[in-house]
């Protein structure tokens, strides 16, 4: 796991896998990035299942006041679900919900990455981060069309997802 940021984290102590994703609203406000690797279990980008291409990492950026996670594939697509951060809530002891508002398919190309943002109602569902599994699922409609990521990273004590200890370092890293 690799995390950039602009200004220091939250305590990341132990488990520090998904600490952005409940990340408080001044870290929210400054920036900062999460890259996790794991299993990329499901990828749907407007209605086609391409999750045999699904890259087996997952970013999660917080700035200016909005949580995204980007997936990517091995093709060159991309997708990334947006929502405000003020918006996220816990919905049980173990489980937390961020609303998603925005959804970014995308598609690389000579002169980069082509992204096509849209409206979007739905949601990315993850767990508290802790030893073992955590599961990050997203699930938005947009403009009739389905878009759906559901990524698994195994989390140690100590560790980030992969197995890897927290970094910290600059922001504005290209995004897979």
């Amino acid at each position: 796991m690799t995390i950039r940021s602009r200004a220091p984290l939250l305590a990341l102590s132990g488990v520090a896998s998904l600490g952005l994703l409940a990340a408080a609203p001044a870290t929210a406000q400054q920036g900062a990035e999460v890259t996790m690797t794991g299993q990329c279990e499901r990828l749907v980008i407007g209605g086609l299942d391409i999750t045999q291409n699904c890259k087996e990492q997952l970013v999660n950026t917080v700035s200016r006041g909005r949580t995204t996670f980007d997936f990517a594939a091995w093709d060159g697509q991309t997708l990334s679900f947006s929502g405000s951060g003020a918006q996220h809530e816990q919905t049980e002891e173990t489980e937390q919900l961020q609303p998603i508002s925005l959804v970014v398919p995308g598609m690389k190309n000579k002169d980069g990455i082509a992204r096509s943002p849209a409206p979007a109602v739905g949601a990315c569902k993850f767990s508290k981060p802790e030893p073992g599994k955590t599961r990050i699922a997203c699930e938005a409609t947009s403009q009739g069309k389905t878009y759906a990521g559901v990524f698994v990273t195994e989390t140690k004590a100590g560790a980030g997802p992969g197995g890897e200890a927290p970094k910290a370092g600059a922001a504005g890293q290209p995004k897979p």
